[in-house]
């Protein structure tokens, strides 16, 4: 009897959620069958109208499994919503997306743009339309927000309801949000935290559910038209709503002001392992291509810079010349004339600075303030508008200039998006290549617009002048940055130092030397004063002289966040390898060569010495699916050179 009445009781609870919702549910399905998204949208009692919902599904072996739960979609003007309210018109036929193109400076050369598209048309209750367009990879799903109906007066796009819904048992590396990006990615199972706010900066790394399985959540293909968007997990420490930046005291918008039709950033997610989230090009797969029609004249390279060992700019011109000197004596192509180069003395001016570095066969670039936030460093008022722009620029064509770099933007909002992007427009026409501090993240305008070379937005070298945190935490952020901010685009680190800024480095000389190759960037500002570098052993000097800064491909060929970092960038028929340990212990990291071609190779291992300031060398044979132990002191690391 009891069975019975329990199977009654079953059978009206069904009927019951069967009336309450109705939920219609779509796949989208990557090319290699290993992602699946399922669009859904749960109805409340019979009505057409509800909220829209996604999950994605990751293949591990013959099955999937659940990555992300059913998490809610949707997004809000303020004149009126489109979340709960939300009506299916029509689903596409699924399309194929498949873009060759070509980058100048990053992880790899030539990217292939694969995917498989459908476009879901939705209108709210006030019958205005919405679409959701989704698109999803063999690495990765993308989705964006679509109002296609046209008006010429101004809409205000305030908020979404977007949110990531993890289980509880995930592991994660999230930074708290800062408007220069520049924090760590501190390991954590549970997503809370004292930070009140609870607010996450992109990118945000997922271990989900004690699988293999990975995510890294940020967003591309920022316009004029766009904001930038933040996490937050207030609410639920595993729930991560997406929110736009906050109003700050100079511009009292929220959100996005903009005529219609209009679109959203791309939301992006990179799925899989971690070389697939390492290795991926999602982010720049979803932006605009290259708005260029001329690129010849972008070059990446290594850079002498004078910051990191004297706390200051480029005032002196004696200094300047010093790290002129360096340059031509590293054979890097570039030097950094950094701040406060309008007040040059002690032997000249800016004119001369750049004269004499042209003399030497080195190309001088210089430093600007955004002049729209910190505006005490100098100069700060010459790139503001687009008639001080031309102005400055034709300037810098005449004496010689060939990049600038330009410091504290004053957050995510709309008008600093737009500003970025002018600034890169312009500089374009001027043959002028750009580098981005305390500025927000990459979000793949180095494919629309490639004289973008780099950006900061990372807990970088320079810290070891303000702070002394970095002393004992720089080996395990070193080791979390390639799986973390490093993915997105180039990273402005500013790395590779022996001797000591204001606060002393307790990574090993070796692990210093990894980083130019653990790290990626267009524009690799080797950050040592003169006298760190001329001092190297011969080996790994000449190494510091001929490694590059941009790639044709990058392998992940082992590591985990926070422990180490084995990677290996092609340049041409050469392999380079950097291994980092971001352990205080003793490690052997296991180099697999599975990544090579057919043949022999010689290898040529620059590692840790006796103690952690000095350096061993060895040659060895290597070929195709050898494997080899590299035992590094604690905080250690290699670099390795391969070529057949």
């Amino acid at each position: 009897m009891k069975i019975r009445l329990m199977k009654y009781i079953y059978l009206i609870f069904c009927l019951f959620i069967s009336t309450a919702f109705t939920i219609n549910a779509q796949e989208i399905v990557s090319p290699n069958k290993k992602i699946k998204v399922i669009v859904s949208k749960k109805e409340s009692n019979g009505k057409s109208f509800g909220q829209v919902y996604f999950k994605i599904l990751f293949k591990k072996k013959s099955e999937y499994i659940e990555v992300m739960p059913s998490s809610p979609l949707g997004i809000l003007r303020d004149d009126q919503q489109f979340t709960d309210n939300l009506k299916l018109v029509s689903e596409s036929k699924a399309k194929e997306v498949n873009q060759k193109y070509e980058m100048i400076c990053g992880k790899q050369k030539l990217c292939d743009n694969l995917g498989t598209e459908k476009i879901f048309k939705y209108v709210n209750s006030n019958n205005e339309p919405l679409n959701i367009v989704f698109r999803v990879y063999n690495d990765g799903v993308a989705f964006r927000y679509e109002f296609t109906n046209k008006r010429d007066s101004l809409v205000n796009v305030i908020d979404e309801s977007t949110t990531y819904v993890f289980p509880s048992a995930t592991n994660r590396w999230v930074q708290q949000y800062t408007e220069s990006y520049e924090d760590f990615f501190p390991f954590s199972d549970s997503g809370k935290t004292n930070n009140k706010k609870q607010e996450w900066g992109f990118p945000a790394l997922f271990k989900v559910n004690n699988n293999p399985v990975w995510v890294l959540i940020s967003e591309a293909n920022i316009s004029e038209n766009n904001c930038a968007a933040k996490l937050n997990n207030s609410k639920n420490p595993n729930e991560y709503k997406v929110s736009y930046a906050s109003p700050r005291d100079s511009f009292k918008q929220t959100g996005v002001k903009t005529t219609l039709p209009w679109n959203s950033q791309w939301h992006t997610l990179i799925i899989g392992g971690l070389s697939d989230v390492v290795e991926s090009t999602l982010i720049t797969d979803v932006s605009e291509p290259n708005t260029l029609e001329e690129t010849s004249w972008i070059k990446p390279g290594a850079v002498a810079w004078i910051y990191w060992a004297y706390n200051r700019g480029s005032k002196d011109y004696q200094k300047a010349v010093e790290f002129t000197d360096l340059a031509v004596e590293m054979k890097w192509p570039y030097v950094l004339i950094d701040w406060e180069w309008d007040v040059m003395t002690n032997g000249g001016n800016i004119t001369d600075a750049v004269n004499y570095a042209k003399s030497k066969g080195i190309k001088p670039m210089i430093w600007y303030n955004s002049g729209t936030s910190w505006l005490e460093p100098t100069p700060n008022d010459r790139l503001l508008t687009s008639e001080k722009r031309a102005e400055e620029f034709a300037w810098l064509n005449k004496i010689g200039i060939y990049g600038i770099k330009v410091d504290f933007f004053a957050g995510d909002q709309q008008d600093m998006m737009k500003y970025c992007i002018d600034i890169l427009k312009d500089a374009a026409k001027y043959k002028i290549m750009v580098n981005f501090h305390g500025a927000t993240v990459p979000r793949g305008w180095a494919r629309t617009y490639p004289n973008l070379m780099t950006t900061e937005a990372v807990y970088g070298a320079e810290w070891y002048n303000n702070k002394p945190i970095l002393t004992n935490k720089a080996a395990v952020h070193n080791a979390t940055l390639p799986f973390t901010r490093n993915v997105i685009g180039s990273m402005d680190y500013t790395p590779v130092t022996f001797t000591n800024s204001q606060h002393p480095h307790i990574t090993s000389y070796a692990h210093e030397l990894a980083l130019s190759v653990v790290f990626e960037s267009g524009f690799q500002h080797f950050a040592d004063r003169p006298e760190g570098y001329k001092s190297l052993p011969p080996e790994p000097k000449e190494f510091l002289k001929n490694v590059p800064v941009s790639w044709d491909n990058t392998k992940l060929v082992d590591g985990y966040p926070g422990e180490k970092v084995i990677m290996a960038r092609r340049k041409g028929n050469q392999w380079y390898i950097g291994g980092i340990n971001g352990k205080d212990e003793l490690q052997t990291l296991k180099i697999n060569f599975d990544f090579l071609g057919t043949g022999n190779f010689k290898l040529k291992l620059i590692k840790d010495g006796e103690n952690d300031k000095s350096f061993a060398v060895e040659v060895i044979k290597i070929k195709k699916g050898d494997v080899l132990n590299v035992e590094c002191l604690p905080r250690g690391g290699f670099v390795a050179v391969l070529e057949k």
